[in-house]
């Protein structure tokens, strides 16, 4: 569903309203969808979760790709309008499932294991609101997706692929589980209604657990101290926030190759990980 009109009418029909509280717009742009599905890299055997599908518009373009479709809609009425559409357009046999839930109210791997799901991608074209919570909920679960492709807002998109010198809290909390890369740029006309800023496909892809949760707990734990005021240098967050003599903290900083006058936004993830046991001395 690409046209506005066919949009209002269905919103019109079916005594539904856009719900900014939901942060929902709606993709008209038919290239966007062709690039989000391409991004994915679907297989007749893969199944994908989708986080409000809203209308329906990538739910149906990923079924034709893929085993089966599972989405988690919060708007109960948007729901059960789409499970209608699925079942007029596709019959009993439809492979798009349709959960009226929150995704951040549910448990994940309790949704994963009561339908066998094992192995999955995430696709979804995410409310801008949700963005940081989504991304971190998937990327911790224990099962985690294959690959992640969301149509999110630019400028986060464009934080989390952030370069060295410029990383941050949410861009290392990817880079510690994928590789995050920027598909394409989208317009915020490609949207009814149009958002304010413009759009991203993010893929994150060679999603995995490298650590034990220990060490990722205790990394994040650092992390967040050492960026706890990013005007200041690493070494004197650390020192604070550690409860640590400066001098101490510029020796284990010189150990791991780290110059006294570097900032937090200056490491990268292999830095993150050397210091994971500093609030353990």
């Amino acid at each position: 569903m690409f046209n506005i009109e066919d949009i209002k009418k269905t919103l019109r029909e079916e005594d539904l309203k856009v719900l900014k509280s939901l942060g929902q717009n709606f993709l008209i742009d038919e290239k966007v969808l062709e690039d989000i599905v391409a991004a994915a890299d679907l297989g007749p055997e893969d199944v994908v979760v989708e986080v409000g599908p809203g209308m329906g518009t990538l739910s149906f373009a990923l079924a034709e790709k893929c085993k089966k479709v599972v989405a988690i809609e919060k708007d109960r009425k948007m729901g059960k309008v789409l499970r209608k559409e699925i079942l007029e357009k596709l019959g009993e046999k439809a492979n798009i499932e349709i959960l009226s839930d929150d995704i951040l109210k549910i448990n994940l791997s309790e949704f994963l294991a009561m339908r066998g799901i094992k192995k999955y991608k995430l696709v979804s074209n995410i409310p801008y609101y949700i963005t940081s919570p989504i991304i971190k909920l998937f990327l911790e679960a224990e099962i985690q997706p294959e690959m992640i492709v969301l149509l999110m807002q630019k400028e986060v998109a464009e934080r989390i692929c952030a370069k060295k010198g410029d990383l941050s809290v949410l861009a290392l909390s990817v880079l510690l589980y994928g590789e995050p890369e920027m598909a394409r740029t989208v317009s915020h006309e490609a949207f009814y209604p149009a958002p304010k800023v413009d759009s991203t496909v993010l893929k994150i892809s060679n999603i995995s657990k490298k650590y034990s949760v220990s060490d990722y707990q205790k990394i994040f734990r650092i992390i967040k101290i050492g960026f706890s005021s990013k005007r200041k240098k690493l070494v004197n967050n650390l020192s604070a926030g550690l409860k640590m003599e400066k001098i101490e903290v510029e020796k284990i900083l010189s150990d791991c190759n780290i110059g006294a006058s570097a900032r937090a936004q200056d490491l990268e993830v292999v830095d993150w990980v050397k210091l994971k046991d500093l609030d353990s001395i």
